[in-house]
């Protein structure tokens, strides 16, 4: 019989790839997802949706209850850090109230197996590049500081009730396949506004802040394709199987700049891409990349697209085949 996975944000961008996978893979999906900004469109054949909130207990209860999952994956989760300044109270609520919910209904029903979508922002400002599981976590914005809360409360379930987790700490997703990719209302992401300018949907991209103390002036960052994202997380549900917790960065161990994205972003398009300088965001650190040495030794694991260039091109592929993203 199939194995079960229970996957909460299942029809968001990293979400829905990893359900393509886990289907194509032979394992039985249900999604759960209140569609804030995941899309119906996005859910692959094969799998199950329920719409429905983290918020609401008793649903989710029913649902735990009904599927009974080997294994719940956990993508639900608000992900701006800039409006995570202006609406702490959402992400709180969002990434720390509603995952308590998830994690009280998978012990009610016996339910100990938990892959968690992290992120590199609970780390705040490196203290050295590429970034190591045991740097200081010290994150400078809401969201990182509600993504380290619930990685703290996994640990402390993990000693008190069994409860076994794998903490994925990705960096930059981005790229696309054939059918499933990054469609975001607003969007926030530098590879999809630099490729809304080379499709004509926009003048021109911002580049937000040309004074960090990097090569060009421009933030750095490790971009990490979703479908090697998707790969890892079910090569996490061997951990488990194993019954033991981790933690674990993911990321291709190099660093772009905003201004080398956009010059790659011109030369795969072959569109000129204008940009303006514009202010620096709040609680954007200057340098963010991975050493995920831990991820290949403990996963047997290796990005597949291990160039800008080809995580670019994957991007532009769906979006000139999806100019308005799921929406007709």
């Amino acid at each position: 019989m199939a194995e079960k996975v229970l996957v909460t944000g299942g029809a968001g961008y990293v979400g829905s790839v990893c359900v393509a996978g886990l289907i194509t893979n032979g394992y039985q999906v249900l999604i759960y997802d209140n569609l804030s900004t995941g899309h119906k469109e996005a859910v692959v054949p094969g799998a199950e949706l329920e719409i429905g909130d983290l918020a609401n207990r008793e649903h989710l209860g029913r649902v735990m209850r009904n599927f009974k999952p080997n294994f719940v994956m956990h993508f639900a989760a608000s992900c701006l850090v800039g409006e995570s300044f202006e609406k702490p109270l959402i992400y709180y609520r969002n990434n720390v109230a509603n995952a308590l919910n998830l994690v009280d209904v998978m012990l009610e029903s016996g339910v100990r197996l938990l892959v968690f979508s992290s992120s590199c922002a609970v780390y705040g400002e490196p203290k050295r590049i590429p970034m190591e599981e045991d740097d200081p976590k010290q994150p400078i914005n809401p969201y990182g500081k509600t993504k380290l809360a619930f990685e703290h409360l996994l640990e402390d379930c993990d000693r008190a009730y069994g409860l076994r987790s794998v903490s994925l700490r990705y960096f930059n997703a981005a790229g696309a396949t054939q059918d499933l990719g990054e469609d975001h209302l607003p969007e926030t992401h530098i590879i999809p506004n630099v490729l809304k300018v080379a499709l004509g949907q926009a003048s021109e991209v911002t580049v937000f802040g040309d004074d960090y103390p990097t090569r060009d002036g421009t933030c750095i960052r490790d971009f990490i394709h979703v479908s090697d994202l998707a790969d890892a997380h079910e090569r996490a549900l061997d951990i488990l199987r194993n019954d033991r917790s981790e933690r674990l960065n993911l990321g291709n161990g190099e660093g772009f700049s905003v201004l080398e994205v956009i010059r790659t972003a011109e030369k795969v398009t072959h569109k000129r891409i204008p940009f303006r300088i514009g202010a620096r965001r709040k609680g954007d650190p200057a340098v963010l990349v991975a050493s995920a040495k831990k991820a290949k030794e403990v996963l047997g694991w290796q990005p597949a697209y291990d160039t800008l260039e080809k995580i670019i091109e994957s991007a532009w592929n769906w979006h000139r085949e999806h100019p308005n993203g799921y929406r007709s």
